[in-house]
């Protein structure tokens, strides 16, 4: 297994930068027996520059992150996770690393999550606006 990081990820799905066919490369050669290693971090990030800097629609984004999720050729940290925000990321217009952020801490037993978002403090339950 190797780990892979944002920018590696992302160009897979990015085929116009200067380094994809690298990132191509790389994906091509992994297999079930020998498969990318993805942090949650990554998955996060990820979603993240899908989104602004590379202007994909949040539906994009999800079919992304569907791929990833379905090929024996990933291994996802905290899948549980990642497929628990997909989920979600397709009812609002919140960032997918909110997500991923408001269910870690639920779920490491956090009463809820102060942020400074305020979108994320509005639409996802857990999340209360800093003041």
């Amino acid at each position: 297994m190797i780990g892979v990081d944002t920018n590696v990820l992302v160009q897979l799905f990015i085929t116009e930068e200067p380094q994809s066919s690298k990132s191509v490369e790389f994906f091509a050669a992994r297999s079930q027996e020998d498969p990318s290693y993805v942090p949650l971090v990554v998955m996060a990030e990820s979603a993240w520059v899908l989104r602004r800097k590379y202007k994909q629609s949040a539906e994009q984004v999800g079919r992304v992150i569907q791929s990833i999720l379905d090929s024996d050729d990933f291994v996802v940290e905290r899948r549980d996770l990642v497929e628990w925000a997909l989920v979600n990321y397709g009812h609002t217009r919140i960032d997918f690393s909110d997500l991923l952020i408001a269910r870690a801490s639920e779920l490491a037993g956090a009463v809820r999550v102060v942020t400074f978002d305020r979108e994320a403090a509005k639409r996802i339950p857990g999340m209360e606006l800093l003041k």
